[in-house]
């Protein structure tokens, strides 16, 4: 940013009071700075705004501090990512590029054909990114530790000699059976930037 200008408005209202904002600015760098500008910067910096207001907003209203929407808005974004980075690795590394021993002789144990190991691990792979997609729906923690459990019981009632592995399912269904849960309560009041109307003041009538 070379240089900006902007304003804060606040208009009561019969029901609390309605704030709001405009910024505009130059960028540096000529026509690269207006590129990044454009497709990176400017979104980003209008969606971090808007976010930050609503964490004002669950304040004003008695809902929680600011700070505790941080901390939740944290903990859910780590659940989250931590839960799709193991799906993708689980589904990619011993799946799909080296087809670990471990993997085969697991599928041998419960009945199923090594050749669906690729299927499998492409599969792990799209719940991964499926995960990261819909960012606001809860129901992927419930859907997540549900299947943990039933991969879990899976496990001990067919291939229970890795329970005592030195790198067992057991620990990696209960670390991500764990990370569903804490992102369940977590998102439970997230502050969100789709709660602000985004509107330039210059089309409002």
């Amino acid at each position: 940013i070379r240089t900006g200008a902007g304003y804060w408005k606040y208009i009561p209202t019969t029901d609390g009071i309605r704030f709001f904002t405009w910024y505009d600015y130059a960028v540096r760098f000529g026509m690269f700075g207006r590129l990044v500008d454009r497709f990176a910067f400017r979104p980003l910096i209008g969606w971090a705004t808007a976010w930050s207001f609503d964490r004002l907003r669950l304040w004003v209203e008695g809902t929680q501090s600011p700070e505790a929407s941080m901390n939740l808005f944290l903990i859910h974004a780590v659940a989250r990512l931590s839960i799709a980075f193991i799906w993708v690795w689980q589904g990619l590394v011993p799946k799909l590029l080296y087809h670990h021993v471990d993997e085969i002789r697991m599928l041998t144990q419960t009945g199923m054909s090594p050749r669906l190991l690729p299927g499998i691990g492409a599969g792990e792979v799209l719940v991964g990114v499926l995960i990261l997609c819909p960012w606001r729906l809860r129901a992927v923690f419930v859907a997540n530790a549900a299947l943990m459990m039933v991969l879990t019981i899976v496990m001990v009632a067919e291939s229970s000699p890795y329970l005592v592995a030195a790198f067992n399912p057991m620990t990696l269904n209960a670390g991500m059976f764990a990370l569903a849960i804490a992102g369940w309560f977590a998102s439970t009041s997230l502050p969100s930037a789709r709660n602000c109307q985004r509107v330039d003041p210059r089309r409002q009538s």
